[in-house]
């Protein structure tokens, strides 16, 4: 009884956070003007290379899959990057020369491609462990689960710009979670560092059990 309670006051605490930092972000996200997905696939023939021409078979598992990612989160990171607020080395220049509207238009071109489908590696004891964190959190450090702002089946919230989840390379994953914990990315900055928070909660076993999960989520 006492852990629920706990679980409940910890969700409730960071709603109230979501709802003061997020609300900005869904007012951008209001007036921000659709892309063209078919423009956006023209400004996005180099990005092919690394990504693949599908966006979902990348050249290395630690390369996103954007395929399916919602638009508002992509263009946010693209914009992000862009700026050098979200630090990728190889992506170093490569948007450079992209207008906001080329960034519009590529995160467009994205969220229209079929999500990439996956499976978890494993077993159903870890399968589990990453479930049970995944949807309730871990009360006793303060972590909340996962699926109150990534949605039950990891595939985001698009209006909030809160990032599909689930079908992600789990490389990807387990180096994006160890980054918002060493704060060495901090890209949550509009919604008061929530990822960040979530993520100084958890191990380097934790963090591998989710990615993994995710990587399997449907």
């Amino acid at each position: 009884m006492r852990v629920k309670k706990e679980m409940k006051l910890i969700v409730r605490n960071w709603l109230t956070r979501l709802t003061i930092f997020g609300a900005s972000a869904l007012f951008a996200g209001a007036a921000l003007a659709g892309g063209d997905p078919a423009a956006g696939e023209a400004q996005s023939a180099a990005c092919g290379a690394c990504h693949g021409a599908d966006g979902a078979t990348g050249l290395d598992p630690t390369y996103p899959n954007l395929a399916g990612q919602n638009e508002k989160y992509l263009y946010e990171q693209l914009k992000a990057i862009k700026d050098k607020t979200r630090d990728i080395p190889l992506m170093a220049g490569q948007l450079d020369a992209k207008s906001d509207q080329d960034l519009m238009d590529m995160a467009a071109y994205y969220a229209s491609l079929p999500a990439k489908m996956s499976q978890a590696s494993g077993d159903d004891e870890a399968i589990a462990a990453a479930q049970q964190i995944y949807r309730a959190g871990i009360a006793r450090k303060g972590v909340a689960a996962c699926a109150a702002c990534h949605n039950p089946n990891g595939a985001g919230n698009a209006q909030a710009g809160f990032p599909r989840i689930n079908g992600q390379s789990a490389a990807y994953t387990e180096a994006q979670l160890k980054a918002y914990r060493e704060r060495t990315r901090m890209t949550d900055e509009t919604y008061g560092g929530m990822m960040r928070g979530v993520a100084e909660g958890l191990t380097d076993t934790e963090i591998a059990l989710l990615a993994d999960y995710l990587q399997g989520l449907h």
